[in-house]
């Protein structure tokens, strides 16, 4: 990871992403899914950030509205160029986001769903090459099967359609199209969740090769805190569409400022079975909090075991703790929470 910290490659500022509900015969919009609801960090060149909470928290949606996939219902996705002049893509037509991605890609979550069954892998991961002018012909099919050896795929794959890969090679495919344009960012959604646990072990392994030779910054979606110990510098955790705690991974693992973190953490399997008889699983009541009507407050006291008065009326800013570790708890500074013993740390 670069150790450059001063600007970063791209910064969120109160980013919302916000859907309307219709209702009725006149589709009049009765409210909204706030599923992005003012989020705000910043990725540094050469880093990995992990993204991470549970199914319905918004990392996704946060992905594809960085990806201008969603369009912004507010704030600012700052991008730095590589000649240094900054650009808000967040208020960017159509046409004026256009040469952006070339340099912020995406690998999407289910390789099997993401690949047009109909193309052929020298038209799929051809394409960005074609519809950006920079290859055709002979020369098109020389850099897809570079690129496929760049993934560990034979070149001589090139005429074979997706129906005739397993998983991890269709999701290879995938990574091989990601990386045609040679971008700076990467979303990496979901990425591994749908491969078996050795084929998501090969495939982490490769994206870290990728990032060193190409120079890649990763923003690195999951659920799996496990996957994201593995690849992530630094992690960030979502609920209900917020950030709640944002840190070193090894900070954060050893030592969360958050109950939520503490609780996703408890969930991350630990193969030693020496360690698993130190901690129980810490399980939350009730349900995910609904994000077209969320609680008052923090939005997750009525869960939280720590829960006092002031949870319930008053918003927790996310503070800085020191060495960036940033927390949106009343009570960040006080409470002692359970981290991962890792092996390392045992």
């Amino acid at each position: 990871m670069s150790d450059a910290r001063s600007t970063p490659l791209l910064e969120l500022k109160s980013l919302q992403k916000h859907f309307p509900i219709h209702k009725g015969f006149l589709r009049r919009v009765a409210g909204h899914v706030k599923a992005v609801d003012d989020v705000s960090f910043k990725i540094f060149e050469g880093e990995t950030l992990g993204l991470v909470g549970e199914s319905g928290c918004g990392k996704t949606t946060l992905g594809r509205t960085l990806m201008r996939i969603y369009e912004p219902t507010g704030g600012e996705i700052l991008y730095q160029e590589e000649s240094g002049k900054i650009v808000d893509l967040a208020h960017l037509n159509r046409q004026e986001i256009r040469p952006y991605h070339r340099d912020i890609r995406m690998i999407f979550q289910d390789p099997q769903s993401s690949l047009n069954p109909r193309l052929t892998v020298l038209e799929i991961v051809g394409e960005p090459l074609k519809n950006n002018g920079i290859a055709k012909g002979r020369d098109l099919e020389d850099q897809v099967a570079e690129l496929l050896r760049k993934v560990g795929l034979r070149p001589e794959y090139l005429r074979r359609y997706p129906h005739a890969f397993s998983g991890g090679e269709r999701q290879r495919i995938g990574i091989a199209r990601a990386l045609a344009l040679n971008p700076r960012l990467v979303v990496a959604d979901e990425a591994v969740s749908a491969l078996d646990v050795s084929v998501q072990a090969q495939t982490l392994n490769l994206l870290q090769d990728l990032q060193e030779e190409f120079q890649l910054t990763y923003l690195f979606v999951a659920h799996d805190l496990s996957v994201v110990e593995h690849i992530a510098d630094r992690v960030a955790v979502m609920y209900v569409g917020k950030l709640v705690e944002l840190a070193d991974t090894r900070d954060l693992f050893l030592r969360p400022r958050h109950p939520y973190t503490e609780a996703l953490l408890s969930a991350v399997p630990k193969p030693d079975p020496r360690l698993r008889r130190k901690s129980e699983r810490i399980r939350l009541a009730g349900e995910v909090a609904d994000p077209a009507n969320p609680p008052s407050g923090c939005y997750f006291h009525p869960r939280c075991r720590f829960a006092e008065a002031r949870c319930k009326s008053e918003t927790p800013a996310l503070k800085d703790l020191g060495k960036g570790h940033l927390a949106a708890c009343h009570f960040a500074e006080e409470l002692e929470l359970r981290g991962v013993m890792t092996e390392k740390a045992a």
